[in-house]
């Protein structure tokens, strides 16, 4: 692990020892905003996938799309790492995924409202009342609200009581319609993608708070890794990929894509905050189980130790309701040492809330592990 020196194009008057990162911390916030204004739940993240790729063009990188929509993008080479122009056996992968929570219609009933199904774990407590986009496969988008059915507490008497779940619950179109017939005009029909408002706001204070912090919090890390490698002429100690996936929330984003040459895989994914753990909000996290398994013994240790060298804020966690793309690439047969860091994220898969100091202790300790 190398140390940092000053260099007046990252940052001004930044002192040997430290990582000069808080103009990437900017960017990220600002490219996390960006970010989580496109809608990406798992199955529909084309838009998303294109925005993603076009940024790490601007920054001088040769993405690709993956057969499955994903984002892959070598960030560099270290010539150490080649032999007669082959890559050695020691490539890294970082992963986050850009897909989010959603909905599907999954019918259209007769007084003209949609009935939905969810993608990935959107709660429907969680999603109710919330303003949503219904993307047909013509290309229209059309405004909704997701609604418990009878929603007027003044005439439904058992509104506090009802349990919310998908089979109560209800789109409410934002056009004049009354009937089945007058959806299917609009060009509506079952399997069309609902997309909801992620509502992000980012306080003076240095909070973000939105839905769908998981995982585009830790895609704008990646993006901001790689800008400050390229910015900065860094040239980490091995070859180093980035993978941005399209199917995290369901649960085979990391199947696929992997480059040969990798033997090692961190998701860089969010980090749980609550009862029982000791990460908050502006901390990384590094997990060391998840509900799948341990994490590999070597890189959790590696990370305490880059973490507690560089004088991080971090917390070790076991997470008890969790799994990452980097648990699907090995059930995918991948034969990698793998690993999972993120920011503190709370009210996970709810409208949650992470703080800037959780991007710049992740960003910190990927530079400082990665060197």
């Amino acid at each position: 692990m190398q140390d940092y020196v000053c260099n007046d194009r990252v940052e001004e008057n930044y002192c040997e020892g430290e990582t000069p990162v808080k103009q990437y911390i900017d960017y990220i916030m600002e490219i996390t905003s960006k970010l989580l204004a496109v809608p990406s739940p798992s199955g529909f993240t084309h838009m998303a996938a294109e925005f993603v790729k076009k940024e790490f063009e601007s920054m001088g990188y040769e993405p690709k799309l993956t057969a499955k929509g994903a984002v892959l993008v070598k960030l560099g080479e270290n010539e150490r790492d080649g032999e007669g122009g082959k890559e050695k056996e020691n490539g890294i992968l970082l992963a986050a995924h850009m897909d989010t929570l959603g909905a599907m219609v999954s019918g259209i009933k007769d007084n003209g409202r949609l009935k939905l199904t969810n993608i990935g774990g959107m709660n429907p407590n969680n999603a109710e009342t919330e303003n949503c986009k219904v993307y047909t496969r013509e290309g229209k988008v059309y405004d909704a609200t997701f609604q418990l059915e009878n929603a007027s507490i003044h005439v439904n008497g058992e509104y506090n009581d009802t349990k919310r779940s998908y089979d109560n619950m209800e789109a409410v179109l934002d056009e004049l319609v009354k009937s089945k017939e007058d959806v299917e005009k609009l060009g509506i029909m079952t399997g069309d993608f609902v997309c909801f408002s992620p509502r992000t706001v980012i306080t003076e204070s240095g909070f973000i708070k939105s839905r769908f912090l998981d995982d585009k919090f830790s895609t704008g890390i990646l993006l901001g890794y790689a800008k400050y490698l390229k910015e900065a002429g860094v040239v980490p100690d091995r070859t180093v990929y980035v993978l941005i996936t399209s199917y995290e929330e369901v649960g085979h984003g990391g199947c696929a894509g992997i480059p040969d040459g990798v033997t090692e895989m961190i998701s860089v994914d969010m980090g749980c905050v609550g009862d029982g753990l000791d990460c908050d909000e502006t901390m990384v996290s590094i997990c060391a189980k998840d509900s799948v398994g341990p994490y590999d013994y070597k890189i959790v240790s590696d990370l305490v130790r880059a973490a507690k060298e560089k004088k991080l804020d971090f917390a070790v966690d076991v997470y008890p309701h969790y799994g990452s793309d980097v648990d699907a690439a090995l059930k995918a047969g991948y034969d990698i040492r793998h690993g999972l860091i993120g920011p503190g994220v709370y009210a996970s898969h709810g409208y949650e809330r992470s703080h800037r100091k959780g991007a710049e202790n992740t960003l910190k300790l990927l530079l400082a592990y990665l060197g």
